[in-house]
């Protein structure tokens, strides 16, 4: 493993631990923060909006302890890829509202709406974090700011926290706890905005012929 992932996960398991243990925040109605929280949420609003185009390094942890590594891509609106490194069959793409995950070893392809998941708080625009109904709760810790959401939909209780260095802001890590309680926590290394994207690296994956034979 590179050493740049080592750092990486080994910061990746200390706020992990951190952001998920019990703490002193609760859910909040949209509009309804302190002034103090309003102004932080404000500040991350600006600095996601700012985000057009996003590339990183990531490192993930799985619910089960298993870590993989790869590339991270982002185009607002709307668009994210996870390339996942050998030997990791996986493939995941948002795109047209949708996300899709390819599994080239298994040859198929999944499908669900961006709005049944919390990552369409990262492939939104215009981003109102104060108000928007799918954020829950904000928390300032070390060094870190750190919003709770969850999906837009009542189909998915999946929820999401985004981790933020603080006050120097740049988006760190975030952690996925899906409808079974597992958590699959992503950490961003070497993360670069503003980067050329072409458009064919978010076209939706389909199964390989060949092997549909």
């Amino acid at each position: 493993m590179h050493r740049s992932a080592i750092f990486a996960l080994l910061a990746l398991t200390t706020l992990v631990s951190s952001a998920l243990a019990p703490s002193a925040w609760a859910a909040r109605y949209p509009g309804t923060y302190s002034d103090a929280e309003g102004a932080e949420l404000d500040k991350l609003s600006a600095y996601l909006n700012s985000i057009h185009t996003l590339k990183s390094n990531f490192v993930q942890l799985g619910p089960q302890g298993d870590m993989a590594q790869g590339e991270f891509d982002l185009a607002k609106p709307g668009h994210l890829r996870f390339s996942y490194n050998p030997p990791s069959p996986i493939v995941i793409v948002a795109t047209g509202g949708d996300v899709y995950v390819k599994n080239s070893q298994l040859n198929t392809v999944d499908r669900t709406s961006t709005s049944d998941t919390p990552l369409d708080l990262l492939l939104n625009q215009s981003l109102d974090l104060r108000h928007d109904p799918m954020v829950t709760g904000i928390e300032e810790q070390p060094g870190a700011l750190i919003v709770h959401a969850r999906a837009a939909t009542t189909k998915n209780q999946s929820n999401i926290t985004l981790v933020f260095s603080y006050p120097a802001i740049e988006l760190r890590q975030w952690m996925v706890k899906d409808n079974q309680g597992g958590v699959t926590t992503v950490a961003l290394t070497g993360l670069q905005t503003g980067a050329a994207l072409p458009d064919s690296l978010f076209t939706a994956p389909q199964k390989d012929a060949a092997k549909a034979k």
